[in-house]
């Protein structure tokens, strides 16, 4: 989800201003709809939908105007994989709570990625967490919330602090258990805020500190969701195309 797609218009698909494309994804349980933007008579620009499913769907061109039937301009099929930034979230999201698992997680730490890798990590699997089916009851601390805060333990927030991750520390805020985690000590008496600090990550230990502290600018190029429920609706700012969702 997420990714930039480009249409190619045909010589006599070049039509009026007052048309308007979309795209329609139709696959075996959900069906996306996005809105499309001109950029010159030639192309179009839209945003890929996050799908729920690693398959091969359909994908048809539509062409709108007022007054007239739709017109499917185009069909091709296009194919949805599940990548490691994918299977890497799965993981951490089943993680949550699980001490051992978030133990084994430290071996990263030790191995010290380079900042590139870093960036386009925390870019991927913070991506990839956006799409993911959490549970209703799904918490940052794990399932276990009778536990006390004043019982020592790694959380996902210890994790995605200590590696510098500011787009997934940010999204971890925003889910039930994220701002409780801030304040829990790991067995070495670190809390996510003074890792931050202690290693010296400026940006990322504003946003753990400072109450009315902004979402970071990359996160500004990614869809919102505008409206959940039966159905959702996404709006990317950037490109401002807007992605419909709906059980096929």
């Amino acid at each position: 989800g997420d990714s930039v797609i480009t249409v190619q218009l045909t010589e006599e698909d070049k039509v009026e201003d007052d048309v308007v494309f979309y795209l329609v994804f139709t696959g075996s349980t959900v069906q996306h709809c996005t809105s499309t933007r001109k950029i010159n008579p030639g192309s179009l620009e839209t945003i890929s939908p996050g799908h729920d499913c690693c398959e091969t769907v359909k994908v048809a061109l539509c062409a709108s105007r007022e007054g007239h039937p739709v017109l499917v301009v185009a069909e091709e099929s296009f194919q949805f994989v599940q990548d490691e930034a994918y299977d890497a979230a799965q993981f951490l999201a089943t993680c949550a709570g699980n001490q051992q698992a978030l133990n084994f997680t430290r071996f990263l730490d030790r191995s010290r990625p380079p900042a590139a890798d870093v960036d386009f990590l925390d870019e991927k699997v913070a991506l990839a967490f956006r799409h993911l089916k959490l549970p209703a009851e799904w918490n940052v601390l794990g399932a276990d919330q009778s536990l006390s805060e004043n019982i020592p333990r790694e959380t996902l927030m210890h994790f995605a602090v200590r590696l510098g991750l500011l787009r997934l520390t940010w999204f971890l805020l925003q889910q039930p258990g994220g701002r409780g985690a801030l304040s829990i000590h790991n067995n070495e008496g670190a809390t996510p805020v003074s890792l931050a600090l202690e290693r010296g990550y400026q940006k990322l230990h504003q946003l753990l500190t400072e109450e009315g502290a902004r979402e970071p600018d990359s996160w500004g190029t990614l869809s919102h969701t505008v409206h959940s429920g039966d159905y959702s609706v996404k709006h990317h700012r950037g490109l401002d195309v807007y992605l419909l969702t709906a059980e096929a």
